[in-house]
C-alpha cells in the first residue's frame, strides 16, 4: 500500500521502505505512560495517557523528542498490543488517551479505534501538518485535537521544519478539526471531554511570526478557540546553522506575544511560566510502557 497520509504524499510502500516518516507500516512506539505537564483540562490529576509514536513527517531542527522523531528509536508493536497499552493506560486512570504524533499512522489508527471503544476520550496530538482528506476519515473517532500551529510564513518553515507548505496545509486542517470539535466540552472537574486546543510555540526572535498566527486563528476559528501559548523552547536538536534559535526566549518576547493574544480578545488562553524551558521536562524514550 502506497502512504499519502500525509502533507508529503510520498507515496513509499511503507510494508516494504520507508518513506519521509522513516517509519514502517507496523506502528513504532518509544513510551505510553501518564504525564502530568500538557494543559490542565488534558493532564488533570490523574495524568493523560501518551502514546509516543516514533517518527515525523515533519523535519523540525529544534525538535525535543529528536531521538524517536529523527532517530527513530523506539518498538516494532502490533495492533493487538497498541489495544491492550489502551486498556493499561485506562486501568492506571488516565483522563485521557494522547496520541502524540500520529499523523503517519493515522489510516491504521483508524482500524483500531474503530474497534477499539475507549471509555475515556481520545486525544489526536499532532504538529498540524495534516491533509484534510485523511482527518476526515477519523471523524467520530477523535474527541479531542491538539494541534500545534507552528508558522505561517514558507521560509521559516522551510528553514526550521523542510517543509515550505505547512501554513496552506495546517491552516485547513485546523479548519477540519474545528469542524468536528466545534465546541469545547468538560466534565464537572474541568476535565476535557471533547473540543480543540490550538497550540503556539514561540520561538526565539520570532514574535513577529508568532503575531501572525495569533491573528489568523482569531480571524479563521473564533474568539472562542482556546489556545495554549508555550514557552518552553530549549536549544535542542540539529540546530547548529541556526543561531536564531540556539538561546531560550526571553520574557520580554513571551509577553509581548501574550498581550497581543490578550489585546484580540481570545476568551481562553493557556499560558507557561519560563521554567518549562528545561530538558528535564522532555520524556525519557526508553520503552516504558511498551
Amino acid at each position: 500500500m502506497k502512504c499519502n497520509m500525509c502533507p508529503r504524499q510520498c507515496g513509499a510502500d511503507r510494508e516494504n521502505q520507508m518513506g519521509y516518516c522513516r517509519m514502517p507500516w507496523d506502528f513504532v512506539l518509544a513510551r505510553a505512560a501518564k504525564h502530568f505537564w500538557e494543559e490542565p483540562p488534558i493532564s488533570g490529576t490523574r495524568g493523560s495517557g501518551t502514546v509516543f509514536f516514533s517518527g515525523c513527517n515533519l523535519g523540525c531542527a529544534y525538535c525535543q523528542n529528536y531521538a524517536i522523531s529523527h532517530g527513530g528509536e523506539g518498538r516494532v508493536i502490533s495492533e493487538e498490543r497498541l489495544c491492550e497499552i489502551f486498556t493499561e493506560l485506562i486501568s492506571a486512570g488516565v483522563h485521557n488517551i494522547n496520541l502524540v504524533n500520529p499523523t503517519h499512522y493515522a489510516f491504521r489508527l483508524k482500524r483500531v479505534l474503530s474497534e477499539y471503544k475507549s471509555s475515556v476520550p481520545v486525544v489526536y496530538n499532532s504538529s498540524g501538518y495534516e491533509r484534510v482528506e485523511t482527518l476526515r476519515s477519523l471523524e467520530g473517532l477523535i474527541d479531542i485535537y491538539l494541534p500545534d500551529l507552528k508558522y505561517i510564513d514558507g521560509e521559516k518553515s522551510k528553514r526550521y521544519s523542510e517543509a515550505e507548505d505547512y501554513f496552506a496545509f495546517a491552516s485547513k486542517a485546523l479548519i477540519e478539526m474545528k469542524r468536528q470539535c466545534p465546541e469545547n466540552i468538560y466534565d464537572e472537574k474541568g476535565i476535557m471531554k471533547k473540543g480543540m486546543i490550538v497550540r503556539h510555540l514561540v520561538l526565539p526572535k520570532n514574535t513577529n511570526q508568532s503575531i501572525k498566527i495569533l491573528q489568523w486563528i482569531y480571524d479563521s476559528l473564533g474568539e472562542d478557540t482556546a489556545i495554549s501559548l508555550m514557552a518552553q523552547y530549549t536549544p535542542y536538536g540539529k540546530i547548529e546553522n541556526l543561531p536564531e534559535l540556539q538561546r531560550k526566549i526571553t520574557q520580554r518576547e513571551y509577553e509581548k506575544v501574550l498581550s497581543f493574544a490578550e489585546e484580540l480578545g481570545f476568551k481562553n488562553i493557556f499560558t507557561q511560566q519560563s521554567t518549562a524551558a528545561s530538558e528535564k521536562f522532555i520524556p525519557d524514550f526508553d520503552l516504558t510502557g511498551v
